[in-house]
């Protein structure tokens, strides 16, 4: 019966986006062109009375994603942060989305607390402020720990989130398949794997424990960081439901008369969020998934505080390599090296022609250098490279899909700091450290040294897997055909010498 609910719960979708008036808004925030708009309006409304009504109080856009749910409203979440894309006016309505939605009442959380930690409130906590910041998922209230005075911020689920996510996620699971099935030219984008990778980062947010343990690991990661910090996890008094961390004093990051009032120089802030970011993607291969307005704050002198660790992204080394090389070539408007990375690494088909690739990435990425933020449309700028990636048979790449979000992201917050900043320049100097350091003779050794571990481990192993090979292939395999595995397997161990060999005489030579 999924079927039939899916397409009732997209038909109420559009119903609402009719009935609350956020439909022309969004046409018109995108420029769509003109026949989207007729088609969109001649099927919206006989069907508006279908729609949530919403808060009347709220405006239209902000209003229906409220009205249809915690995916909807993570969906707006990202939008708030690119007013070069939704506009500047449509980008302020949408960051109420962040913290400031309604909450739930202060005696639903009490309860979730006590029975998730299984312990009484009172005992534990000297005060219990009414909620301080509301979102999607859960709510944060301020407390006082009763043993050290300490203040803390208490993270709550939302009763019932759970299941409100999983009934928008099978929608999006239809829609996906009815695309694939409708629009086949759309299969590349692979839309099915793409929602498969937003479930499994949702799904991992509703567990606080899992979330606990990502904010643990990334303060530990970013422990060195000038003007970056991380609270602290309590976690006697963290479970599934319930997360406390130290309390983040500061200004909100998007609250930029108040970063002014203190005096916090937003140009020079806009520039370390973007190389703060890339420093954690390619350094760590370990970033924060879900870096708005809304999960940072400036404290007095400066340093960023982050917070909301449920989407956390990771990325093994070899992806961050081939990353690193695409934005240092189009740092360094080196587009034919843009475009071999992308046929070394698989990205683009190996029967299309890397000149002609090479070419179509120098009219994406010239426009850019030389130019501020307020003389690019960043919406004509992806609607090109859309149109480049379907040219060239590029099928979507799950595994990056979370690390350019969150680059959309934080290129959005930074330029609500400083609407003229130059992405390119401020990422500069991250890559290029880190191409000097993980590409070249330095990795090179690097990477012989950690074969030489792994070789190291298995050591004294390998006289039994090369006897059990030896003799599987004997009691399996006639004579002759033998004989030739055994001359493969004698090539496999004489490699494996070599390479301890070379791994060890890196090591010497690193020594």
């Amino acid at each position: 019966m999924r079927g039939p609910l899916n397409l009732w719960r997209l038909i109420r979708t559009g119903a609402t986006f009719e009935r609350s008036g956020a439909m022309p808004v969004v046409l018109d925030a995108v420029d769509a062109p003109r026949s989207i708009r007729v088609a969109a309006r001649i099927i919206g409304r006989p069907f508006a009375f279908l729609g949530y009504e919403g808060d009347p109080n709220m405006p239209p856009v902000t209003r229906a994603l409220t009205a249809l749910g915690p995916a909807y409203i993570k969906f707006g979440q990202i939008l708030s942060t690119r007013p070069d894309v939704v506009g500047e006016e449509l980008a302020a309505q949408l960051r109420v989305l962040q913290d400031k939605l309604p909450p739930f009442s202060k005696d639903e959380a009490r309860d979730a607390i006590e029975a998730d930690l299984d312990v009484s409130l009172d005992g534990i906590f000297a005060s219990f402020s009414d909620p301080v910041a509301a979102a999607s998922i859960a709510q944060v209230h301020k407390a006082t720990l009763a043993e050290t005075g300490e203040t803390v911020a208490v993270k709550v689920l939302r009763p019932g989130v759970e299941r409100a996510f999983r009934r928008d996620i099978d929608a999006f699971y239809f829609s996906a398949r009815v695309i694939e099935l409708l629009l086949p030219s759309t299969r590349r984008l692979k839309p099915v794997d793409v929602i498969a990778h937003f479930e499994g980062v949702v799904m991992g947010e509703l567990d606080l424990r899992l979330e606990a343990a990502s904010a643990s690991e990334f303060a530990a990661n970013t422990e060195q960081d000038d003007g970056f910090r991380v609270p602290d996890v309590k976690w006697f008094l963290s479970g599934r439901r319930v997360m406390t961390l130290g309390w983040a004093e500061g200004a909100s990051m998007g609250d930029n008369a108040a970063l002014d009032a203190a005096g916090i120089d937003r140009i020079a802030l806009s520039e370390r969020v973007i190389q703060l970011f890339l420093s954690h993607a390619l350094r760590d291969g370990f970033f924060h998934g879900d870096m708005h307005q809304g999960n940072l704050k400036v404290a007095a002198d400066g340093t960023i505080i982050a917070y909301d660790f449920g989407i956390m992204g990771h990325i093994d080394a070899y992806t961050r390599r081939v990353y690193a090389e695409i934005l240092y070539g189009f740092i360094r408007r080196d587009y034919k090296r843009v475009a071999e990375v992308h046929f070394e690494a698989g990205y683009v088909p190996a029967d299309r022609d890397v000149d002609e690739f090479a070419r179509a990435l120098r009219a994406v990425g010239e426009p850019i250098f030389g130019m501020d933020a307020t003389r690019i449309s960043m919406a004509r700028l992806l609607a090109y490279l859309f149109e480049v990636t379907e040219r060239f048979g590029m099928e979507t790449r799950t595994e990056l899909i979370l690390l350019q979000r969150t680059m959309v992201v934080v290129e959005g917050v930074a330029r609500s700091l400083n609407p003229k900043m130059n992405i390119w320049h401020a990422a500069q100097p991250v890559v290029e450290e880190y191409i000097k350091n993980s590409i070249g003779p330095r990795a090179v050794l690097s990477d012989l040294q950690e074969t030489a571990k792994v070789l190291a481990r298995f050591g004294p192993r390998l006289p039994d897997l090369v006897e059990s090979l030896l003799i599987q292939q004997s009691r399996s395999q006639p004579a002759p055909h033998s004989s030739g595995k055994l001359v493969k397997l004698g090539w496999v161990v004489a490699g494996c010498a070599v390479g301890l060999a070379a791994s060890l005489l890196a090591i010497v030579l690193i020594a």
